[in-house]
């Protein structure tokens, strides 16, 4: 039976359906906008950039929660000695998510 693309390949649940794999596909999108504006306050680029941001989407499985983006990404920053507050980071990942829906409602 093939595997849909709302359906992680390693999963035994059943394919998402409607709504819910609306916002599978949004949490997705917003977890790399997160790890995309993370690598930018960095100062990553291209193929960098790019790396960073596919190693944090795998950082906590094959779907990481917001609050497992939002941790890394913080934490990145801060280990990088970037100024950001936890709640600049929240309110990012409130309006990639609100990007995200937008995108995939076109």
């Amino acid at each position: 039976m093939p595997m849909s693309d709302t359906q992680p390949a390693e999963s035994n649940e059943p394919p998402l359906q409607g709504s819910e794999a609306f916002e599978f596909q949004a949490a997705a999108a917003r977890n790399r906008m997160m790890a995309l504006w993370g690598a930018e306050k960095m100062g990553l680029t291209g193929k960098t950039a790019e790396n960073y941001a596919a190693a944090v989407v795998r950082a906590n499985g094959e779907q990481p929660s917001e609050e497992d983006v939002i941790r890394k990404v913080l934490g990145d920053l801060t280990a990088s000695n970037i100024a950001v507050r936890e709640a600049e980071v929240r309110t990012k990942a409130a309006e990639f998510l609100a990007q995200a829906r937008e995108a995939l409602k076109s």
